[in-house]
């Protein structure tokens, strides 16, 4: 894998780490601390908060808000325009009118896990885990967790039905048409049928 491509427009941190064969498009900023993983692309005019970790082959679109406390995990999808917060209480004084600083609030941690798709313009609540496979519909405001393979959307984002390792829907059989995957249940999860044919 070739070495990391940065535009020149881009702001990157020294103290970023960027994986082989990452891409950071135009006006970009990745902070101190980040962790960019191998193969993954941030497009243009995404902020990479301080700390933030995004694993191998993910793809973070433009204008995307990815902020400190947020961790993908490999191969997340990041529609246009997606923001992560943090700061479930916010505010931006202290009841004593003062200006609040690093030690005045609580970072609220939010993981994505493998594989996951975040539709475009959606927001995502801090102290959330969107579960591996699982598809938030475009325009949905996450407020909690999201189990594995499981589409949601809408405000607040609720269950919608599952879906395959593809991103189609499936069907009440909890089966793929598309590619002909099977899953069955495992706690609030899906996990697919070992040895289930595919087309």
């Amino acid at each position: 894998m070739s070495e990391q491509r940065v535009h020149p427009t881009a702001e990157v941190s020294p103290g970023a780490s960027i994986g082989a064969g990452a891409s950071i498009w135009h006006h970009a900023q990745v902070r101190e601390g980040a962790r960019i993983g191998p193969g993954s692309i941030i497009g243009k005019g995404v902020y990479v908060d301080a700390g933030v970790n995004i694993g191998a082959n993910c793809k973070v679109q433009n204008y995307s808000c990815v902020y400190h406390g947020t961790t993908l995990e490999d191969g997340v999808f990041v529609g246009p325009e997606v923001v992560f917060t943090n700061d479930r209480y916010p505010r931006a004084v202290n009841p004593d009118g003062s200006l609040k600083g690093d030690s005045d609030w609580e970072v609220g941690e939010t993981l994505v896990r493998c594989g996951a798709a975040v539709g475009a313009r959606s927001v995502v609540l801090p102290g959330i885990t969107i579960g591996p496979w699982a598809l938030v519909a475009a325009g949905s405001v996450v407020t909690r967790d999201v189990p594995g393979h499981c589409l949601v959307g809408g405000n607040p984002a609720r269950p919608l039905g599952w879906v395959c390792v593809c991103a189609r829907r499936l069907n009440d059989a909890l089966r793929c048409e598309t590619c002909g995957r099977a899953y069955g249940r495992a706690g609030g999860d899906l996990v697919a049928l070992q040895g289930a044919p595919a087309r």
